[in-house]
């Protein structure tokens, strides 16, 4: 009995050790190819990153009209193939609405109340994603230093929740600063106070805001009871909520009459706004990951199969 036993354990080490050395011999040189594919990925990564930025210094209108278009349409298809419903209905809201501001944006003549209803429905977009946002990475943190447990909240919900909101939040926040930034740039070119190419079309009056186009009500030295009048370094003057959408909402860093170099840290009262610059740098990069990282990992992987590494 016990010789059979020994026999069967040994017959199955055998047995073991052939198709381990089956395996080294179907997976020779795996570690060469590797090490290519590594090789391939570094690579393209940084050959797309040297295009992509000659691109924006070059051109920079059709890099960021592509890559909202990217941002826009590639979500959709994951989530139309996982059939993830509750982020295509919120998707729609704000594709219906951020349409109709856009259309009223591009319209010639431009209504005079056609810039303050862009301006606030995108800073509406940028407050909220940002709430949102911020709200969706403590619900994160608190999960993994286990906080959840004091409200009876399973982990692996409140860290789905976390990661929702976190999503959605630096989503919408990178697609409402993109869309704004194209209607600050058409409104203000239509009013003829701002030319992307060159000089104003139109000379600037002491009492009209170049942004909007509309007249200053406010000096600069008092406070208005809706809102005040700014003055930048250049000495050009505009309503506070256009100048702040121009410049935080829109991405605009320059004065929308001289194109003089515009300085944030001033234009924020508290120490509190300037977060919201970091924020913009963040959907920054994280319009470069979402936009323009599956056509490179697609690219790899096309390059891959063609030399047969796959």
């Amino acid at each position: 009995m016990s010789g059979t036993v020994v026999n069967s354990g040994s017959s199955h080490r055998r047995s073991w050790k052939v198709q381990h050395e089956r395996l080294h011999v179907k997976h020779r040189g795996h570690e060469a190819m590797h090490a290519e594919m590594v090789l391939i990925l570094i690579a393209t990564l940084v050959v797309a990153q040297i295009v992509l930025v000659q691109w924006k210094q070059r051109h920079n209108r059709s890099y960021n009209l592509v890559t909202l278009l990217q941002m826009w349409v590639v979500p959709l298809y994951f989530t139309m193939k996982l059939y993830w419903w509750r982020f295509l209905s919120m998707w729609g809201m704000f594709s219906v609405i951020t349409s109709y501001v856009v259309f009223r944006a591009t319209r010639k003549p431009l209504s005079c109340r056609t810039p303050r209803m862009v301006y606030k429905w995108f800073l509406l977009i940028y407050k909220l994603s940002y709430a949102v946002g911020v709200i969706g990475y403590l619900t994160i943190m608190f999960t993994m230093f286990g906080f959840n447990v004091f409200f009876r909240i399973k982990a692996e919900d409140s860290m789905d929740v976390g990661v929702i909101m976190l999503f959605y939040g630096l989503y919408y926040g990178v697609m409402g600063r993109d869309f704004a930034e194209i209607c600050s740039d058409y409104m203000a070119s239509t009013i003829g106070y701002y030319n992307m190419g060159g000089m104003p079309s139109r000379s600037l009056t002491d009492d009209i805001c170049a942004v909007c186009g509309q007249k200053i009500l406010v000096d600069v030295d008092e406070e208005g009871i809706i809102e005040d009048t700014y003055q930048l370094s250049c000495n050009h003057i505009f309503h506070e909520f256009c100048i702040r959408g121009w410049c935080i909402v829109g991405k605009k860093q320059t004065c929308p009459y001289c194109n003089e170099k515009v300085d944030l840290k001033r234009m924020m009262n508290n120490p509190w706004e300037r977060t919201h610059v970091l924020y913009g740098q963040l959907l920054d990069w994280l319009r470069y990951l979402v936009a323009w990282q599956p056509i490179i990992i697609g690219i790899v992987h096309g390059i891959n199969f063609t030399l047969g590494l796959e």
